[in-house]
Protein backbone atom coordinates (compact mmCIF):
# COMPACT_ATOMS: atom_id res chain seq x y z
CA UNK A 1 0.00 0.00 0.00
CA UNK A 2 1.29 3.66 -0.88
CA UNK A 3 1.94 5.51 2.34
CA UNK A 4 0.56 8.82 0.97
CA UNK A 5 -2.91 9.60 -0.41
CA UNK A 6 -2.71 12.53 -3.45
CA UNK A 7 -6.02 14.42 -4.13
CA UNK A 8 -6.62 18.07 -5.44
CA UNK A 9 -9.89 19.53 -3.03
CA UNK A 10 -11.13 20.72 -6.15
CA UNK A 11 -12.29 17.01 -6.95
CA UNK A 12 -13.98 16.48 -4.13
CA UNK A 13 -17.75 17.28 -3.93
CA UNK A 14 -19.09 20.27 -2.59
CA UNK A 15 -21.50 19.37 0.12
CA UNK A 16 -23.31 22.96 0.43
CA UNK A 17 -25.40 21.62 -2.82
CA UNK A 18 -26.82 19.27 -0.67
CA UNK A 19 -28.21 20.84 1.51
CA UNK A 20 -29.24 24.33 -0.73
CA UNK A 21 -26.51 26.58 0.76
CA UNK A 22 -24.42 27.04 -2.62
CA UNK A 23 -23.67 29.71 -4.10
CA UNK A 24 -23.13 31.52 -0.50
CA UNK A 25 -21.49 28.39 0.89
CA UNK A 26 -18.77 25.84 -1.06
CA UNK A 27 -17.66 22.95 1.62
CA UNK A 28 -15.53 20.32 0.54
CA UNK A 29 -14.66 17.38 3.01
CA UNK A 30 -11.71 15.61 2.56
CA UNK A 31 -11.11 12.97 5.14
CA UNK A 32 -12.77 9.98 3.59
CA UNK A 33 -10.95 10.57 -0.53
CA UNK A 34 -8.15 10.80 1.39
CA UNK A 35 -8.71 7.80 3.77
CA UNK A 36 -7.92 9.48 6.77
CA UNK A 37 -8.72 7.60 9.91
CA UNK A 38 -7.24 10.17 11.89
CA UNK A 39 -7.67 14.09 10.75
CA UNK A 40 -9.80 15.71 9.30
CA UNK A 41 -9.91 18.59 6.40
CA UNK A 42 -12.26 20.74 5.15
CA UNK A 43 -12.57 24.21 3.00
CA UNK A 44 -15.19 26.20 3.41
CA UNK A 45 -15.81 28.95 0.53
CA UNK A 46 -18.58 31.66 1.97
CA UNK A 47 -19.49 34.56 0.03
CA UNK A 48 -19.08 37.96 0.65
CA UNK A 49 -21.49 38.93 4.59
CA UNK A 50 -22.80 35.05 4.06
CA UNK A 51 -23.15 33.47 7.58
CA UNK A 52 -23.19 29.95 7.50
CA UNK A 53 -27.21 29.79 9.32
CA UNK A 54 -26.37 26.77 11.43
CA UNK A 55 -23.58 26.32 14.33
CA UNK A 56 -21.89 23.53 15.23
CA UNK A 57 -19.59 21.36 17.89
CA UNK A 58 -17.67 18.52 18.57
CA UNK A 59 -17.72 15.94 21.82
CA UNK A 60 -14.21 14.93 21.20
CA UNK A 61 -12.50 16.78 17.93
CA UNK A 62 -10.54 20.06 18.30
CA UNK A 63 -10.54 21.99 14.89
CA UNK A 64 -8.26 24.52 13.54
CA UNK A 65 -9.30 27.08 11.07
CA UNK A 66 -7.06 28.66 8.89
CA UNK A 67 -7.95 31.92 6.87
CA UNK A 68 -6.99 31.50 3.61
CA UNK A 69 -8.53 34.39 1.91
CA UNK A 70 -10.38 37.07 2.72
CA UNK A 71 -11.72 37.94 6.04
CA UNK A 72 -14.42 38.01 8.37
CA UNK A 73 -15.70 36.54 11.71
CA UNK A 74 -16.14 33.71 13.85
CA UNK A 75 -18.52 33.25 16.72
CA UNK A 76 -16.95 30.69 19.58
CA UNK A 77 -19.15 30.19 22.20
CA UNK A 78 -20.47 33.72 23.30
CA UNK A 79 -17.63 35.44 21.81
CA UNK A 80 -17.05 37.13 18.62
CA UNK A 81 -13.57 36.57 16.83
CA UNK A 82 -12.47 38.81 14.00
CA UNK A 83 -10.23 37.21 11.31
CA UNK A 84 -7.94 38.15 8.50
CA UNK A 85 -5.56 36.59 5.90
CA UNK A 86 -3.14 34.35 7.60
CA UNK A 87 -5.40 33.78 11.16
CA UNK A 88 -5.36 30.37 12.55
CA UNK A 89 -7.60 30.08 15.71
CA UNK A 90 -8.06 26.85 17.36
CA UNK A 91 -11.00 25.57 18.67
CA UNK A 92 -11.61 22.99 21.55
CA UNK A 93 -14.14 20.05 21.71
CA UNK A 94 -16.91 21.32 23.27
CA UNK A 95 -17.35 25.06 22.22
CA UNK A 96 -19.47 25.90 19.56
CA UNK A 97 -18.49 28.19 16.21
CA UNK A 98 -20.44 29.45 13.85
CA UNK A 99 -17.90 31.33 10.61
CA UNK A 100 -19.43 35.23 8.36
CA UNK A 101 -17.19 36.16 5.82
CA UNK A 102 -16.84 39.91 5.59
CA UNK A 103 -17.10 42.16 2.41
CA UNK A 104 -14.58 40.50 -0.21
CA UNK A 105 -15.68 36.69 1.31
CA UNK A 106 -14.11 34.46 3.04
CA UNK A 107 -12.17 31.06 2.32
CA UNK A 108 -11.35 28.99 5.37
CA UNK A 109 -8.85 25.31 6.03
CA UNK A 110 -10.45 23.25 8.98
CA UNK A 111 -8.52 20.76 10.01
CA UNK A 112 -9.98 18.75 12.84
CA UNK A 113 -8.05 15.51 15.06
CA UNK A 114 -9.00 12.77 16.51
CA UNK A 115 -11.69 11.30 14.70
CA UNK A 116 -13.60 9.67 17.10
CA UNK A 117 -15.50 6.61 15.78
CA UNK A 118 -18.96 7.63 14.58
CA UNK A 119 -20.26 11.18 14.26
CA UNK A 120 -19.51 13.42 17.23
CA UNK A 121 -20.50 16.79 15.82
CA UNK A 122 -24.65 18.81 16.92
CA UNK A 123 -25.91 21.12 14.65
CA UNK A 124 -28.06 23.61 15.27
CA UNK A 125 -29.52 25.78 12.73
CA UNK A 126 -29.76 30.30 13.73
CA UNK A 127 -26.92 29.57 16.66
CA UNK A 128 -25.86 32.84 15.60
CA UNK A 129 -28.88 34.56 14.63
CA UNK A 130 -29.27 36.67 17.34
CA UNK A 131 -26.51 39.15 15.87
CA UNK A 132 -27.02 41.07 12.91
CA UNK A 133 -24.37 40.95 10.38
CA UNK A 134 -21.72 43.65 10.33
Amino acid sequence: MTPYTLINIDDVEDSATQFGLSPSLEARFARRALGSSNLGVSRETLAPGFRVPFGHTHREQEEVYVVLRGSGRIKIDDEIVELREGDLVRVAPGAWRCAEAGADGMQLLAVGAPIPEGDDSELEQGWWADQPSP
